[in-house]
């Protein structure tokens, strides 16, 4: 699990593919969630596992030489994980190993990128070879094409003649200089709304006054939409809660559009195309750019009105969104909200910082706070995985070793994250980072879910306790876990009042600045 979420973390910052490596079934069990969401969250990493050996009576070097040989001979150990990879296969032979390898990384980073996972038993491994070569420049991954030129000439027109023209994106910010160029159309398209869905990539800047999240209204834009470009987005709208209005003109641009891993999926557009996004964007700038007729249609003064509008509008967000983060009206001794403790960390943590977050039910808030802007510093989990945030943040400061790194974390991840090798990998490796544990007694999650079915159900009257899913007046102390796997080299700091958040953030900022981990575990009210 930290060894994948570390490589996912890498991975993701950097674009480029990383190896784990794991012990046969077992090992390839105990990738568990991590491998969940490295496939949702299009990570490009290579899995290796090797298979109980072959043979039993020394045929051949590397037969069987202990009992659990036996009990981990499974009758297909890949279908264990294949669901979730673009690629497995097993390594039958040392002699076409260097083509096999490269095959599998060419699908782990070809779009939709994503795991991959090879095994091989005992006697391959062992096998003695001639040395080899081959050549490397002939294993590039497949490039993914741009928008056919008609499209490029039906969207940028749409955008242009729309009147609530509307952006949905999710992994474009991938690729950070796409994060400028979606700031180009938005701006080239006065009025043009961006709503990055999910936030799994900082994919559009908060302090761009086209930027829209759910509690600034997007989910109220939506549904008034007469355009909308969907970009590289899984999940751009929850029918059942928002949807668009029957007569909006939706365009959907993506790698997968038909999401082949998904059962079922689909949106009402009124085009598709399988494409690079970001390749997309640049098209529909140029088109609206260099198209005489388009052109002079954006330089209407109704556009320079719209734009106004959208800043006064995004100014009244930032100053709502501000108030919400006020310290709270009985003062100091406040229990603490997490509005107040993500402006808190905004404040003093470096504006540069790499945000590794899971906050799970707090994680619309936290990012109403957080206000990411720069590409590449803000980053959460592909998928349903509870337990990636803090192994990724060790990734993402192993990429980028001079980097502030900070996971935010709810309790119930910390406990699924495997702090014990987080925590000893942060010490033993020199790779501190700050964690922020959003300590809600428990997993609010299964009643927030049971509400938006029965949201009068019996579920809403019983306590967590009675559910299963709190931890009472005893929790686990989460800081002391960090520490005691760090052998004194974590710092731990413990917050129940707003008085003491400023304070502690600092300090823990020093901490990690200086070369020690630090964990500070935040009790919500």
């Amino acid at each position: 699990m930290v060894a994948l979420s570390m490589a996912d973390g890498f991975a993701r910052l950097t674009n480029k593919p990383q190896a784990v490596i794991v012990h046969v079934d077992v090992g390839t069990q105990a990738l568990g969630p991590a491998i969940h969401n490295a496939s949702c969250g299009r990570a490009p990493v290579l899995i290796f596992a090797g298979l109980s050996p072959y043979t039993l009576e020394g045929e051949l070097h590397g037969s069987r030489t202990e009992f659990i040989h036996w009990l981990q001979d499974v009758p297909d150990q890949k279908a264990i994980v294949s669901q979730y990879c673009r690629y497995t296969a097993e390594i039958k032979t040392g002699r076409n190993i260097k083509q096999l390898v490269n095959r599998a990384l060419q699908f782990a980073t070809s779009d939709p990128k994503g795991p991959v996972y090879l095994t091989g038993a005992r006697e391959v491994m062992e096998e003695e070879l001639e040395p080899y070569q081959i050549v490397q420049n002939q294993w590039s991954p497949v490039v993914t094409g741009p928008l056919p030129q008609a499209a490029v000439c039906e969207i940028a027109t749409s955008l242009a003649e729309a009147k609530l023209p509307m952006v949905i994106t999710g992994f474009t910010g991938r690729h950070q200089e796409s994060v400028s160029d979606l700031v180009k159309l938005a701006e080239l398209v006065k009025g043009l709304r961006v709503f990055d869905a999910g936030t799994t990539e900082m994919s559009f800047p908060f302090n761009h006054r086209a930027c829209v999240i759910p509690t600034w209204g997007a989910g109220m834009l939506l549904e008034q939409a007469d355009v909308i470009v969907v970009l590289d987005c899984d999940v751009p709208w929850i029918p059942t809660q928002r949807k668009p209005r029957a007569d909006a003109k939706i365009f959907h641009i993506d790698v997968d559009p038909l999401k082949a891993q998904m059962s079922l999926f689909y949106i009402a557009a009124m085009a598709r195309y399988r494409a690079d996004s970001c390749a997309a964007i640049v098209q529909l700038n140029n088109q609206l750019t260099l198209d005489q007729s388009l052109s002079e249609k954006l330089a209407d003064p109704v556009y320079s009105k719209r734009w106004d509008e959208l800043g006064t509008l995004h100014s009244k967000n930032l100053e709502t969104s501000a108030a919400k983060a006020a310290v709270p009206s009985i003062g100091l001794e406040a229990p603490i909200n997490i509005a107040y403790l993500s402006a808190q960390i905004r404040k003093h943590l470096p504006t540069d910082t790499i945000y590794a977050t899971e906050a799970v039910t707090n994680h619309v808030r936290m990012m109403e706070q957080l206000q990411p802007s720069l590409p590449g510093t803000s980053f959460t989990k592909g998928a349903g995985g509870l337990g990636w945030a803090c192994g990724a943040a060790l990734g993402m400061k192993l990429a980028k070793p001079d980097a502030f790194v900070c996971s935010i974390t709810g309790d119930g991840s910390f406990i699924f994250s495997h702090p014990t090798a987080v925590y000893w990998i942060s010490a033993n490796y020199s790779l501190p980072t700050l964690t922020v544990v959003l300590n809600n007694g428990g997993w609010v999650a299964p009643k927030v879910s049971a509400k938006h079915v029965n949201p009068e159900g019996l579920a809403q009257k019983a306590t967590s306790e009675e559910l299963g899913i709190g931890f009472g007046d005893l929790p686990p102390d989460y800081g002391a876990v960090a520490e005691a796997a760090g052998r004194g080299r974590i710092w731990k700091a413990n917050i129940e009042k707003i008085g003491d958040v400023e304070k502690v953030i600092k300090q823990a900022v020093e901490c990690v600045k200086g070369g020690t981990g630090a964990v500070v575990d935040v009790l919500l009210g």
